[in-house]
This record gives structure tokens, C-alpha cells and sequence, in this order.
């Protein structure tokens, strides 16, 4: 096994992960100090994690929409100092596709109710008046917080379809704190406010965001330009199999390397490190310690799930076929969940812009019959739902290409608080060693959330003290999270046995 030693003049913190958690870690303490010296590892060929930007024969795409918009001031100061003038403002257009029309999203109050009609609408006013003097008393899962906000009527419609489709398991089983997480400070009586009066504070309907001229991915690529110009490393093709640990403190990371171009044969190599900062999935990171955690917190973290996405490219004869930048598909008559139009994101991720490249992305399982699909056969489907829908002809497609990605989405359904609790009590006993993003907090985070859980963490390492486990939760949430008797005496047992 190879070992790495860092230069013994400087700081060296080991960053696992290249999406914009770990850069963003990197970043930030290079701004912080000249003796910190961060060298990221990342296991893919690209850096973006979900919010890297994929091409294809000179057609760019997101794997997910994103939108550069955050009331996170150093969030926002990052990005303009890594872009400045790359970025290009988008004005936001998009639909909702329920029962064979289009519902404008944000709401247009004519437009809603021409599309319902007079008795729908009477309806869902009755439904939310009901619900509004008889609540639920609780507020445990996703469907009875969306149902308490707009009514049992306006929740059959627009949330139980879509939000079954995304997670492939009923919102009852969602829990509600990923609805306070994702749609907070909105309901029916605001949105129709919003709707007339044009007033709107809700981030999950601004009407318009920045977006870089080349994708989300010219911003990671650019800050890894950043973070090595100035003496850190980003390495690809660099997987962290192993986490070594004595007691409390880390030590060391063992990586597998490869040269796929070259056809190299693998390597394992041994780096070490004074500071580690985490943005891989922690179920798998709590299976990566070497000694391995004690058995209930490996335990608590296999019972942490995720949810996998694929996307189905698809390259049109025209331009335009239709002007949104998205599409939520509510319909459970087609399998595709959202549906991308990258021109209107930005011209420039085109090379002809006689042409069309539209995403058509479905939310699935890893090793589930979409997933495991061939290409071909994934093409063939995402064109003829297009042409289903209205939007355009099979025939119309002269190009695709497919790209998968695990892990998209962690799950919030009944078991992963309390197993979270479980996980994150005994990482927070780990000395050096943080763990942030998505997927190393096992938390549905924007990317400016996780972008701010990494600058935390590189503050931490300069002094600082802050929990990045708290960064976007709810406050009304935080009782939820409070470590139940059973778990805080467990909790207590782990810290005496660290070294196990």
C-alpha cells in the first residue's frame, strides 16, 4: 500500500468528496488560512456531485435542475466570487401537467381556476375551511402537514400523485419535516395572496435566479481551478474505501485509485491527514471506519435509505418545443416525473440552436426494471411519453443519452430519524472528523444548505464552534431531533467505547 504524507509545514485536511459540499469545505478554509492545505478526494471523473453538468456531443445538461438562488449571504458572495460575470439571470417558467393541462407554478389565480373550474374550486375552499377549524392534531408525516396548510381536496390533487411518484412510497410514510424543509411558509390562503397581489418571500417560487451561461457544473469546475491554484488538490478517480481511526480521532484514509484511460490497474493508497471533512453518503462512510463503529450504529445507519434518479436526454430536430425551464408531470398515466428544457436555462448549453435538448427525468430504485433498462430501451420510453404528453413527437428525436445517479435523494420516512440520532451522536464524538452536504447529513438540502454545512465545517477547523448538523431545520423541528431517553443512554454507552 503507497502512503501519502502531507508537507509537515502545513495543516493537511483530507476533504472526501468533490460535489459542492466538499469544494465549498476546501474553498472556504483556504480563505480562512495559508497553512491549511485541503486535498479533496473524489471517486467519479467529474466534480458537481448531483450539480455537475454532463455533455454530450456538445450538449449540456444538468443531472436535476438548479437554480442559483439562496437568502445565505456567504452562500451567495461564494458564488459571485468564483463566477462573477458567468452568470446569466433566468427568468423562472414553469408548469404543472395534471389531468391533460398545464397549471401555471407559481399559481395564476385565473389561470388555476379556468383549468379546475367553479366546482372544483368551491371544493377545495370547503376542504380547507374544514381542515382549517378541525386540523390534525398531529403533524407526524408529510401528507398531514400538507393537508393542515391547504386541505385534504387541494392535497389529493397536487401533492399525493407527485410526491408518491418521487419517493415510489405513500406521503403518509414521508415524514413532515421534510415538508417544513422543502415548502415552508406557504399555504392556500398565501399563494393565493402571492398569486394576486404579486407579493411573494417564498424561495420555492421566486420568479427569477441566476444560472451559470454553462451550467452548475462551470461553478465547481471553476472553484477546483481555484482551490488548486492555490495549493490544494482535487483528485478524481480517488475512491475513500476505508476510514482509519484511532479512538476518537481519525487518521487516516485508505483510497482506491484508478487510471481508466490508461488502463492502469488499480492502487490502494494510504493518505493522512490532520483534519477530515465528509461528504460521502454516511451510510456508507459509518461502513467505510476501520475500527468499525459498535453494532447499533452500524445498525442505525442501514436503516437510512436513499432514492436513485436517472435522467433520459433527448436531442430534438427543432428548438423550443416548449418555453418552460421545467415540468412537474403529476399525471400517474406516465412514468417521468420532471422534464427539463436546457435552452431555456441557458442558450450556450446547446451547440445548435436549431435544436432541443430536453430532460426527461424519472425518480427510481437502483436495480428497479427503470433502472436496470438499456439505453435504447430508455430512449424509446422518454419519447413516446413526450409525445404522449403533447410536447413533442417521437419522431422528433434524433439523439439521446442516459446518465444514472445513485443516491439522489435521502429518505425521510418513519425509521431514519431516530436512526439519524443514532448515527450523528456518535460522529459528533469524532474529534477532527465532520461530516456535511446532502448525503453526508443525510439531509434533503438545497445546494446553498450544503454549501453552508461545509463552510461551517472549515470554520470549525479554524476555531469556530458551529453545528453543522443544525443548518436548515425547521425550528419547530428541533424538538423532533432531541435524542429520546433510550437513545441518549445508548448514545452514553458508545462515547465510553469508541475504540471498539
Amino acid at each position: 500500500m503507497g502512503k501519502t504524507n502531507l508537507s509537515q509545514e502545513t495543516v493537511p485536511t483530507v476533504v472526501i468528496g468533490g460535489g459542492p459540499a466538499g469544494l465549498t469545505a476546501a474553498y472556504e478554509l483556504q480563505k480562512l488560512s495559508d497553512t491549511h492545505v485541503p486535498h479533496v478526494l473524489e471517486a467519479s471523473d467529474m466534480v458537481g456531485g448531483i450539480s455537475r453538468t454532463e455533455a454530450f456531443k456538445g450538449y449540456r445538461f444538468d443531472i436535476g435542475g438548479h437554480r442559483f438562488f439562496t437568502k445565505v449571504r456567504e452562500v451567495e458572495d461564494m458564488w459571485n466570487e468564483v463566477l462573477q460575470d458567468d452568470f446569466i439571470t433566468v427568468r423562472r417558467l414553469s408548469r404543472i401537467f395534471y389531468r391533460g393541462q398545464f397549471y401555471d407554478y407559481p399559481l395564476r389565480i385565473f389561470n388555476a381556476l379556468g383549468n379546475i373550474g367553479p366546482y372544483e374550486t368551491y371544493k377545495i375552499i370547503g376542504s380547507f375551511i374544514k381542515w382549517k377549524i378541525r386540523p390534525k392534531k398531529q403533524e407526524d408525516t408529510f401528507e398531514e402537514w400538507v393537508i393542515n396548510r391547504f386541505g385534504g381536496r387541494l392535497y389529493m390533487h397536487f401533492f399525493h400523485s407527485y410526491t408518491k411518484k418521487v419517493w415510489g412510497i405513500p406521503p403518509s410514510e414521508i415524514r413532515a419535516d421534510w415538508a417544513a424543509q422543502r415548502i415552508k411558509n406557504l399555504s392556500l390562503p398565501k399563494a393565493v395572496w402571492n398569486a394576486i397581489s404579486g407579493a411573494n418571500d417564498t424561495a420555492s417560487l421566486i420568479e427569477e435566479f441566476h444560472y451559470p451561461r454553462l451550467g452548475p457544473g462551470m461553478m465547481w469546475e471553476k472553484t477546483q481551478q481555484l482551490i488548486e491554484e492555490k495549493g490544494g488538490t482535487v483528485q478524481m478517480r480517488s475512491e475513500v474505501v476505508k476510514v482509519n481511526r484511532d479512538g476518537n480521532r481519525v487518521t487516516s484514509v485508505d483510497v482506491r485509485r484508478w487510471d481508466e484511460e490508461n488502463g492502469a490497474s488499480e492502487t490502494i493508497e494510504r493518505v493522512e491527514g490532520e483534519h477530515f471533512i465528509n461528504s460521502m453518503a454516511v451510510r456508507d462512510l459509518i461502513h467505510a471506519f476501520d475500527p468499525p463503529p459498535p453494532p447499533e450504529v452500524v445498525e442505525a445507519a442501514d436503516r437510512l435509505k436513499y432514492r436513485d434518479f436517472l435522467i433520459v436526454t433527448l436531442m430534438l430536430d427543432h428548438a423550443d418545443p416548449f418555453p418552460d425551464n421545467w415540468i412537474y408531470i403529476h399525471s400517474p398515466k406516465v412514468k417521468v416525473g420532471r422534464i427539463q428544457n436546457f435552452r431555456a436555462w441557458s442558450k450556450e448549453m446547446l451547440p445548435d440552436q436549431d435544436t432541443s435538448s430536453i430532460g426527461m427525468e424519472y425518480f427510481c430504485q437502483k436495480g428497479d426494471g427503470l433502472w436496470s433498462s438499456s439505453d435504447e430501451d430508455l430512449r424509446k420510453l422518454a419519447s413516446k411519453e413526450l409525445e404522449d404528453l403533447g410536447l413533442a413527437k417521437a419522431s422528433d428525436v434524433f439523439d439521446s443519452t442516459v446518465i444514472r445517479q445513485p443516491k439522489a435523494y435521502p429518505v425521510y420516512d418513519g425509521e431514519y430519524k431516530d436512526a439519524l440520532n443514532i448515527v450523528s451522536g456518535w460522529l459528533k464524538t469524532l474529534e477532527n472528523f465532520q461530516t456535511v452536504g446532502r448525503n453526508g447529513l443525510h439531509r434533503y438540502n438545497n445546494q446553498d444548505h450544503s454549501m453552508l454545512s461545509a463552510m461551517y465545517a472549515a470554520r470549525n477547523i479554524m476555531g469556530a464552534s458551529y453545528d453543522v448538523w443544525d443548518v436548515n431545520i425547521e425550528r419547530s423541528y428541533h424538538e423532533e431531533f432531541e435524542v429520546k431517553p433510550k437513545q441518549k443512554r445508548l448514545l452514553g454507552k458508545l462515547g465510553k467505547n469508541t475504540a471498539l
